[in-house]
């Protein structure tokens, strides 16, 4: 019971805070998305943080989500899957098949798969485009100077509903930048959606234009 009481507690907690972020940035706080971050905890989780009106969550890896998710989905219809995690070609049809969102298409051969994957499953789920804004070698994400021509590929010569932008930012350092950063290039391409933000840095990302923050473990806890 103590589990289910702070995990619904957390919720109101970085609920509050996405609302004072937002409007101390003359935003209005419906317009920010809260993905709840569910990877490595069990579906009972996730049924409290339903049970709690959340019903945005996101998942890391493909195996997981569909050990989980088909199941709450019967029971649960306004729910929602974003897939954030990186992906491989190979899970690319499962992920179609399982995702509302995919967060992180990042590659020619990746947008390729996808594509052919949707085409398969007749399904199609929005799909952002991953940006390494920090141009981390150790990190998925289209590089800056890479970005611009592999969104419009993405769109035009693979066909994908691509409905925003993905960052996760260097661990040091200040990350408005790269919020900022990820924000512009979202209007260039007139792209709605900008999921950046996650448990230590969200408020920023909202001052920044986020329009879903990705948070696991302060709601959560940690596995």
């Amino acid at each position: 019971m103590s589990d289910a009481i702070d995990i619904a507690a957390n919720l109101a907690t970085i609920r509050a805070r996405i609302a004072e972020a937002a409007i101390r940035a003359n935003r209005d706080p419906a317009a920010v998305t809260l993905v709840a971050v569910s990877k490595t905890h069990p579906a009972e989780s996730v049924l409290t943080a339903l049970a709690a009106g959340q019903t945005v969550f996101g998942e890391n890896r493909v195996q997981e989500a569909q050990a989980k998710f088909p199941d709450l989905r019967a029971s649960h219809p306004a729910l929602r899957l974003h897939i954030i995690g990186g992906l491989q070609t190979n899970k690319a049809r499962d992920a179609v098949a399982v995702a509302d969102v995919i967060e992180s298409v990042d590659r020619p051969k990746l947008a390729a798969a996808i594509a052919a994957a949707m085409a398969r499953e007749d399904r199609r789920p929005d799909c952002l485009v991953q940006v390494n804004t920090g141009d981390e070698t150790q990190k998925s994400g289209v590089s800056r100077d890479e970005a611009d021509a592999f969104i419009r590929a993405a769109r035009e010569e693979h066909g994908l509903p691509v409905a925003g932008l993905m960052c996760i930012p260097p661990a040091e350092g200040d990350p408005r930048p790269h919020f900022a950063y990820l924000r512009n290039l979202a209007d260039r391409h007139g792209l709605a959606v900008v999921s950046m933000g996650m448990s230590g840095d969200f408020e920023a990302a909202i001052a920044e234009g986020a329009t879903h923050v990705r948070v696991g473990t302060a709601i959560f806890g940690r596995r």
